[in-house]
């Protein structure tokens, strides 16, 4: 399935979720269990917003925020975050930002095919998380669902030996989509704070 034409509405997915996160709910747990609430919400504002339009663009952000940032500290950052993932969107919506190379930060340059599935997939798959952490629904249709399951199927192995997800969660084959890319992401689709 090309990624490419779902990337303005997998956005809209993390903005929900984003917008219904209360500063109350910023300390609870998450299915990634190095990061609360607000670790992840800052890990994901880093990475998919500025620095993934960058990367579409194939020019880094000037002088981006260090990653250990706190996005949430500021004002309006949902709003921000908001503005930025749809810019990412955006530029990730164009033909030729899935052309040729692409680094995001200060990785090695990779096939910009394979950065921009791994934006797509980062969007959603955290958005899920901070879903299941704050008790929301997550927003996603069967379509996103079954395009984020083909990502994962197609970048599983490799982001387990980048140390970029867990090992796979045994969830059946006849679970819907996203529960099948949640198990290959690392992820328990049962998971409960």
């Amino acid at each position: 399935m090309e990624l490419r034409p779902l990337m303005t509405r997998a956005a809209e997915v993390p903005i929900t979720v984003v917008q219904g996160i209360g500063p109350d709910r910023l300390a609870l747990p998450t299915p990634c269990t190095e990061y609360d609430v607000r670790a992840l919400l800052n890990h994901l504002i880093h990475w998919t917003g500025a620095r993934s339009e960058g990367a579409a663009r194939k020019t880094p952000p000037s002088e981006p925020p260090a990653e250990d940032h706190d996005f949430t500290a500021e004002p309006d950052w949902a709003e921000r975050y908001a503005a930025e993932v749809r810019a990412a969107a955006a530029a990730w919506s164009e033909p030729n930002a899935w052309e040729g190379d692409t680094g995001i930060a200060k990785a090695a340059a990779m096939p910009a095919r394979f950065v921009g599935g791994m934006m797509f997939a980062e969007v959603l798959l955290h958005a899920w998380d901070l879903a299941a952490a704050t008790g929301q629904k997550l927003p996603v249709d069967d379509e996103l669902a079954r395009a984020l399951f083909d990502q994962a199927s197609a970048m599983a192995e490799t982001a387990r030996q980048y140390g970029a997800i867990g090992p796979e969660v045994a969830v059946p084959d006849t679970a819907p989509p996203l529960d099948r890319a949640l198990g290959l992401a690392g992820r328990d689709p049962a998971w409960t704070p």
